[in-house]
This record gives C-alpha cells, structure tokens and sequence, in this order.
C-alpha cells in the first residue's frame, strides 16, 4: 500500500514573491462563483441555518457577493427569500425535491446549491443532469467533494461550480466518526487542477479561521471560499443569540448534528450517527466588520504575493511545507 502526503492549511505557508504594487488597496477581489457569475468580493457565507437570513444576505449583496439561502426551513420561506432578492438569490437542496427546486428557480432565482455531505455519488450527478436539461440557463453548484475525479464527474454532469471540503468545517465531525476526508489544503490543490482545465469555478468549503486561510485556499485554486462559523458569529447572522454570563453569544451547528437533527427531522435517523456538534461562542461583531478584515488581509496578503488579482496570486504562488514550529515563530510572543 503506498501513500501519498496531504497538507492541512497548518502545514503549508507561501512564499513572498517580487511586489510592483504601490498599494494595498489597488489589488482586485473580483472573481468567479459560477462559470456564469462573477462576484465583486470571494467570499461566501454557508449556506447553513445557523449562518444565512435575510439580515446577513443584505451585507453579502452590499459587499458584491451572493447569499445562498439554506434549506432547512418551509418552502414558503424560501419563495419569500426568492422574491425579495430575486436574480441574487441562490436556493439550496438536497436530493429529494427536484420539483421544489424548478418552481423556485421558475420563481427567480439565480441558481440552486445542490448540497449534500458526500456529493461524488450516481444521485447527485443524475440530479444535476435533470435539472440542466430544464433548466440549462440557471446554475448549479454541487457539492461536496475533495477528489479531482469527484471534481471531474460533477462538471460532466453539468454543474456549474463544484465546492470542495469534506470534514474541515468547526461544526464537523466527519473525519472524527468515519475516517473519511482529505485535508482541506490538498483537496483544493488537487482539485484546482482539473477546476482550471474545466474552466469551473471551485468553491472551498470550510476549515476557515480568518484571512491567512482565506490566502492560502485562494492561491491554492479557488475561486472562491466559503465560511460558516466566522459568519454565524456575527450580529447579522441567523443564529440564535442569548446574554450569558455577561457577554453576546450566539449557537453554531453542523446541519449533521444532533441538535439540528433533532429540531428538523425530529430525531437521528435510523441507522444513523450525528457527524457534527453545536455550541455556544461570543458574538464577534458585525458582519461588515468581519469582512473588512478578512479582505483587508486578504489584500495584504496579494501584495506579499505580488498579485494584482486572484489569477495572479495563483499563477505566482510557491507553496512550501512547514512543521508545527512554523505557527509558534509566526505568533506574537512575549519574552
């Protein structure tokens, strides 16, 4: 049995290349979501229940950027998102409404995440061929995947963008009960490679714990990143929020954990394990706030990389690996 080495966002750091920009503010943060669909800025909240509502989709839209409303709640709720933000809208779904999803896309919005935990399967592809042939003009996102053949299946079938990560979100505990998943670093290399040849935009998806990661996905492949418990540690996001011992604090989950589970199917299901947790955390601030610096970082970040724009921070990036003494020399220290 051979091995081959795969690389968490902790053991891989970037080279500084020659810089001929004379300001941070002039690198541009335009990208691609879909291969339709170009956003101003590359970042893109979960579409969980915890992280995405209708207070949180305004400052994504006002930052150039596309809400992708989760799916767990009544479809009632999703016409209504899909009505007030219409061509901005994404919805999502999993692999049991095909129905659901055209009458919203009918509707108005822009695109449909297909969104399930283990999205390399003859389901998934066979669903996104379907609504393709109904709906060519409208995108479609699927996911998640971390290998370039999922990567590479998923297109086939028509999707429009691929999001890639299996295990690394904070609410995740996938790779803890199965021993399945690549990490998050790798997965994005690798699957960038077939993503640029295909000309589709990859999505990385999770493992995100501020600007530094941001970079490292960025100049890994992606087109863009999307991030979960950042957001839903926001005043604006839509996780319930209580005063506790003297400070904000709001409750992030995983759509696997029990908690949720139980709140929407009303139990575990049969045969089933939760992969995923929930817990309280201080509210951080504001959206807005959070945004700011982690495109503030971001944009210092292409500066190091001598990077005008995201294609270029790729096709410059020198990645080398580093070991766990990398983090402590990197880290303020005192004395």
């Amino acid at each position: 049995m051979s091995l081959r080495r795969a690389y968490t966002f902790d053991e891989v750091a970037l080279v500084p290349q020659f810089n001929n920009i004379p300001s941070r503010t002039e690198p541009s943060l335009d990208s691609w979501l879909t291969r339709n669909r170009r956003v101003r800025c590359p970042l893109v909240a979960a579409n969980m229940d915890s992280v995405v509502g209708d207070r949180l989709a305004e400052v994504l839209i006002e930052a150039g950027t596309f809400p992708i409303f989760h799916r767990f709640t009544d479809i009632d709720t999703q016409r209504a998102w899909v009505r007030r933000y219409t061509e901005r809208t994404f919805v999502s779904s999993g692999l049991r409404h095909l129905d659901q999803v055209r009458e919203l896309l009918d509707l108005g919005a822009a695109g449909v995440c297909i969104d399930v935990a283990h999205g390399h399967s003859d389901q998934m592809m066979a669903f996104v061929r379907e609504l393709k042939r109904t709906h060519p003009e409208h995108d479609v996102i699927a996911g998640n995947v971390c290998t370039p053949m999922a990567f590479h299946d998923l297109v086939n079938a028509g999707a429009d963008a691929v999001k890639v990560g299996i295990g690394p979100g904070a609410a995740c505990t996938t790779r803890m009960i199965t021993g399945f998943g690549v990490p998050q670093f790798s997965a994005i290399r690798e699957c960038a490679e077939v993503a640029e040849k295909l000309r589709v935009p990859l999505i990385a998806d999770g493992g995100i714990r501020g600007s530094r990661d941001i970079v490292l996905a960025l100049a890994a492949g992606a087109s863009t990143v999307m991030i979960g418990k950042l957001f839903a540690l926001t005043e604006e996001s839509a996780a319930p929020k209580r005063d506790h011992e003297g400070r904000r604090e709001a409750k992030y989950r995983g759509q696997a954990s029990e908690d949720f589970q139980n709140d929407f199917y009303g139990g575990l299901k049969e045969y089933t394990v939760a992969e995923g947790t929930d817990f309280w955390a201080p509210v951080t601030g504001s959206a807005r706030a959070l945004m700011e610096e982690l495109l503030g970082g971001l944009r210092s970040g292409m500066t190091y990389g001598g990077a005008r724009n995201i294609k270029e921070l790729q096709r410059k990036a020198e990645f080398v690996e580093v070991g766990p003494g990398y983090a402590t020399e990197s880290a303020p220290r005192k004395g």
